[in-house]
């Protein structure tokens, strides 16, 4: 699989699917969800509800992964999956792995190659970004056989970018690689 960090935008991202940092709730919210949710269209929140009144009345847990329409998206599907808050005290960095995983298992379920991910929990959850890039970056890289034949991190901002670039570059691995 190709991995490839870019600087952009998630919802501008030409992909199959784009990876959604959603809350437990599915009905939208700040940040990442709350751009993706703008951008999509209400008949990405109508699946959202839908899915909350069927398959998750409490919520999606933390780690999982759930695809809906992309509506107005340059892409077929949003794939939605919660991450963990992180915590200086606990080790969640499994949960935050599990974000990935379920999310590329949800990519292959769909037949999806080319998946837009942003950095999970990086923003309002607090986990510290360098630390954010090397979690992503690890699963992507070391991720088990899969239709995914593209995998894009999609940085906000280029000092993001920049960042991720280096923390890249320090596990061995550059801007765009073949895993």
């Amino acid at each position: 699989m190709k991995i490839e960090l870019v600087e952009g935008d998630i919802t501008k991202q030409q992909v199959d699917a784009v990876v959604n940092a959603a809350n437990s709730s599915l009905l939208g919210g700040g940040g990442v969800d709350g751009a993706i949710h703008r951008a999509g269209g209400p008949a990405i929140l109508e699946e959202c509800r839908k899915l909350r009144a069927s398959q998750y009345p409490d919520g999606l847990p933390t780690g999982q992964a759930v695809a809906t329409t992309a509506g107005k998206l340059p892409a077929r599907w949003v794939i939605h999956t919660v991450g963990p808050v992180w915590r200086a005290n606990e080790d969640r960095s499994a949960l935050l792995q599990d974000c990935y995983r379920n999310s590329l298992r949800v990519a292959d379920e769909l037949g999806a190659r080319v998946v837009a991910f942003p950095l999970i929990s990086s923003g309002v959850y607090g986990w510290p970004f360098e630390d954010a890039v090397r979690q992503a970056l690890s699963v992507l890289h070391d991720a088990t056989p899969t239709v995914v034949s593209e995998a894009r991190l999609v940085l906000f901002g280029q000092q993001a970018y920049r960042t991720a670039l280096q923390v890249a570059t320090t596990m061995g691995l550059s801007g765009s690689h073949d895993a």
